[in-house]
């Protein structure tokens, strides 16, 4: 072969080699890239392995903008005879979740501080409110044994009614007195710009969780064994 033929070869076998390793590496690239994609794309996921759900809110219960009643209704003698109680709970913390395209994936937690509970009513006099407050710590709730009053929703369901406005059940668990119940609050969400509302009531009997009667002054007041719990919670966009 002369010399120009073999040079003509040698060219050729370079050229195949040259093109194998530039597809070789393009191909390497390109794939490299989608693992990188991938990873990124991974990286980026909920933890809980749950798609990302942005329009989910969460709103921090603030206790010092809302209201939370036990309305007990009474009965006795003297003058206790025919006054309801309104004994308000001063203390709790919470959150709120809502996501407005799914109701289902909503949820509320609340923590009451069952010492902060205190008679409100207005006829009731000072003398007759520390009276009934003392009974409150040391034969209804026992706070020293059974400081918190717990509910975790475990179910949520309902409907917008309009733009920031909701009807929902919310269904849970109460626990009091080391009791654990469920029970179902129906609540109406109003969200305005970074606060959410829910208002309410739902009643629970006192059996159920083993709570006895408030019986001030000896027992002249004996509540009934239905107490009804209204409130009016708001809470602050986090």
């Amino acid at each position: 072969m002369s010399g120009f033929k073999w040079l003509a070869v040698i060219i050729a076998s370079s050229l195949v080699l040259v093109s194998g390793y530039t597809l070789s590496r393009s191909t390497h690239d390109a794939a490299s890239a989608k693992v990188s994609s991938f990873t990124s794309t991974v990286a980026a996921a909920p933890s809980n392995g749950l798609p990302s759900t942005a329009a989910t809110n969460r709103y921090q219960l603030d206790a010092s903008r809302s209201k939370f009643i036990a309305h007990a209704l009474a009965g006795g003698l003297f003058w206790f005879k025919g006054h309801d109680h309104l004994v308000a709970v001063r203390d709790f913390t919470g959150e709120a979740v809502l996501d407005p395209d799914s109701v289902a994936n909503s949820s509320l937690q609340i923590t009451a501080k069952a010492a902060s509970m205190e008679e409100t009513s207005s006829v009731f006099t000072a003398p007759q409110k520390q009276i009934i407050n003392k009974e409150l710590r040391e034969i209804v709730l026992l706070p020293d044994q059974y400081p918190d009053i717990i509910f975790k929703s475990t179910r949520v369901s309902g409907k917008s009614t309009a733009p920031g406005q909701y009807d929902l059940k919310i269904t849970g668990n109460l626990t009091l007195h080391g009791v654990t119940r469920p029970v179902t609050i129906p609540t109406k969400v109003t969200v305005t710009g970074n606060d959410l509302r829910a208002q309410g009531e739902f009643s629970i009997s006192r059996d159920d969780f083993n709570v006895k009667a408030t019986s001030a002054f000896h027992g002249l007041v004996r509540v009934r064994d239905k107490v009804k719990f209204e409130f009016d919670i708001v809470g602050r966009q986090l």
